[in-house]
């Protein structure tokens, strides 16, 4: 038998026979029953355990009705934001709000409110006085102790206390929510579940609480950064399920904010039986005559084959989510899974993907990790691979190979990332020589981030030797299988400690890669991450140094500039950054200059004539951007008077044309002339034609 969605409204309900739901569970997302979202896997996951689940997706936050579809549930609303932090989902850094919602049907914005945890949970509680109401999902998982939230520009509650809700379940969420609706289900008040692992709870007293580690109160922190500093990384070191403490955050009124050790990873049995589930792959077909959901078009034939990652980059909130301790399927799962696809009516032969949130990383990082955990105080690739690091790709080549075996199957895609060092790390060549051979459509990407040490080291980033060693061993190899194939690097601007000397020392860099990088990431500072508390706090939370950090959005707009220096739009804000950077060598007409000298917008531009020009056109050095000199053309610079060719005059000059303005474009973005033979960060492949 064909198996069904879960209920989406009440008539699904009732077609089911059901006269109420145990869970109902409310989404920002549309209902997307794959295991790529969230919501797909918990509910999927209590229907196999024999509850019955409803789905309540983007409900009217404005109508307290909306809450009511399906009635008071018996054990209790389950509540998720969506795949992505509301925020982040509606607003660029920039704070421009975005266009669209991947996640919504038809691609609309609008769909669900800010801060959407907490306003679902506000709405629930308004109308079910007394219900359980449990938070899960990333946002009420990177928001589950006070929290510096970019947006408002200040420090927030725990989203428990703000939200209304009793309990939230953080992480990957699978343990604990079996463990809530285990207990609820057996008549156990929700106020006195305060001992589940990967759960967050408020309370009136420690009395009951065992063991805990008690945090700087609120009040504290919100009058002293450094004591969120001091919070922030505590919290940071107890990250792991196996040596993780306890946490206790106090609030006024004699409250506190307690957090259980994280839950125990997933054994490979139960990770293959997770994504096992009898998931529809697909949208609600309600969805359907609204242009269904893009979000599943990343991942409709991607597979996921590991979580968790060791990584530890300064930025990224994994550690705090998924946790550094890595997961993985089985090969046998991932090719059941595979076989699945293949006969999908739209599969066309591509698989996009088989990764996680690192493509290469399949195991723990050392054989300590499945028994006791990761090393609190101490990173598995940063500032050095450790010493007991198992660089080790043999698994993962195997599954390729076999995934390539396939019937139906003409190319498997890696687009999940490679972390470069570990790869470096291991010894045998083999997968770099089967990435390259097989798993690449001529660009690879790759995220060095940045080129300074300083800037690596706080982004707990590898060096940039190590990343040039990448480049070497890259073009090298693909040399030997004779492919033209290029790196794309992932380059992030205004990360803190990135001050003009730093940015500066990125955009020569791009400056000798003869391209200008598209892949940029102005630093976003998302909550729960050791960036965003350096960006509040101006310190590095692991030592207590102070650190730069560049907040001003003029600022940040102009160390944006200079990584894509080549773009004309962008010639205003790079000049003013070489300015204030003192780097005036970087402008002028030799080989390592960034760009040309001109007026900034708005002054006067001097403007010379050239007498041999018959039409009298002007010629300013704004239409000589980007150009060779000759004599000749230095000419009609400097109004010396010699005569120029008219076919040059009006190349210099402006025409109207529309091709001379599209080549001129395209001499500014690019640079310089393109060589295949030099260097293996190349442009696009649309460049290259």
């Amino acid at each position: 038998m064909e198996q069904k969605f879960l209920p989406l409204c009440r008539e699904d309900m009732e077609a089911r026979g059901w006269d109420q739901a145990d869970f109902v569970y409310v989404i920002g997302d549309a209902y997307v029953d794959h295991p790529s979202f969230g919501h797909a896997i918990i509910s999927r996951l209590l229907e196999s355990r024999g509850y019955r689940v409803a789905i309540l997706s983007q409900p009217d936050w404005k109508d307290d009705k909306s809450i009511t579809v399906y009635g008071e549930p018996r054990l209790g609303f389950l509540v998720s934001a969506g795949n992505m932090d509301s925020m982040v989902n509606h607003y660029a850094v920039s704070g421009k709000r975005r266009a669209t919602d991947a996640y919504t049907p038809g691609g609309v914005m609008g769909k669900r409110p800010d801060y959407a945890a907490v306003v679902y949970g506000n709405l629930i509680r308004r109308t079910y006085k007394h219900t359980p109401v449990i938070l899960g999902g990333i946002e009420a998982s990177l928001r589950r102790l006070a929290h510096y939230d970019y947006w408002s520009d200040r420090l927030k509650r725990s989203i428990l206390l703000d939200s209304g809700a009793d309990m939230i379940s953080y992480g990957m969420g699978e343990r604990s929510i079996l463990e809530i609706a285990e207990a609820l289900e057996a008549g156990i008040s929700i106020e006195n579940l305060t001992y589940i692992e990967g759960t967050v709870v408020r309370t009136r007293s420690l009395d009951s609480v065992y063991d805990a580690m008690v945090l700087p109160s609120f009040e504290a922190m919100q009058k002293d950064k450094t004591e969120y500093a001091r919070s922030f990384y505590t919290q940071y070191c107890n990250t792991d399920p196996f040596s993780g403490r306890r946490l206790a955050e106090p609030y006024p009124g004699h409250l506190y904010v307690v957090q259980n050790p994280p839950a125990k990873p997933l054994t490979q049995m139960e990770m293959d039986d997770v994504y096992e589930l009898p998931y529809r792959y697909t949208f609600h077909p309600s969805y359907q005559a609204k242009g269904g959901v893009p979000a599943i078009e990343e991942v409709r034939f991607s597979l996921t084959g590991s979580r968790g990652c060791f990584g530890g980059c300064s930025f990224c909130a994994l550690t705090f989510h998924q946790g550094r301790i890595v997961q993985s399927r089985s090969k046998g799962s991932l090719l059941s899974e595979a076989k699945r696809m293949t006969k999908e009516q739209d599969f066309k032969g591509y698989i996009h993907d088989v990764g996680g949130p690192t493509a290469n990383f399949r195991h723990p990082s050392c054989g300590k990790q499945k028994d006791s955990g990761v090393c609190p105080k101490k990173q598995c690739l940063f500032p050095k691979p450790c010493g007991n690091l198992r660089a080790d790709h043999r698994e993962y080549v195997d599954i390729l190979r076999a995934l390539r075996q396939l019937p139906g199957v003409k190319k498997v895609f890696i687009r999940s990332g490679i972390r470069f060092d570990y790869l470096l790390a291991d010894s045998d060549p083999a997968f770099l020589r089967e990435l390259c051979l097989h798993h690449v459509s001529g660009q690879l990407k790759v995220a060095p981030e940045h080129v300074s040490d300083a800037v690596l080291e706080l982004m707990g980033k590898p060096k940039n030797q190590v990343y040039r060693q990448f480049v070497k061993e890259f073009a090298k190899m693909n040399r030997r299988l004779e492919k033209d194939q290029y790196l794309v690097p992932y380059l992030m601007s205004s990360h803190p400690g990135s001050s003009w000397k730093e940015a500066v020392e990125l955009a020569e860099y791009c400056r000798d890669m003869g391209y200008m990088p598209e892949q940029v990431q102005d630093f976003y500072p998302t909550p729960s991450t050791l960036s965003t508390c350096m960006y509040y706090t101006g310190l590095d939370p692991r030592t207590m140094k102070p650190v730069y950090v560049p907040k001003n959005p003029h600022e940040k707009a102009m160390q944006r500039a200079l990584i894509q220096y080549r773009n004309p739009a962008n010639y205003d804000l790079v000049k003013e950054a070489l300015l204030k950077a003192g780097r005036t060598d970087l402008i002028g007409f030799e080989k390592h200059c960034l760009i040309r000298p001109r007026k900034l917008s708005g002054e006067k531009a001097s403007v010379q004539r050239s007498p041999g020009n018959s039409k009298d056109k002007k010629c300013t050095d704004r239409k000589n951007i980007g150009r060779k000199t000759d004599d000749r053309r230095s000419a009609c610079r400097n109004g010396s008077g010699r005569k120029t060719d008219d076919r040059k005059n009006a190349g210099r000059n402006g025409s109207s044309s529309q091709t001379n303005a599209r080549r001129s474009a395209d001499r500014n973005n690019a640079g310089q002339k393109y060589s295949r033979k030099k260097d293996p960060e190349k442009r696009t492949a649309k460049r290259r034609t």
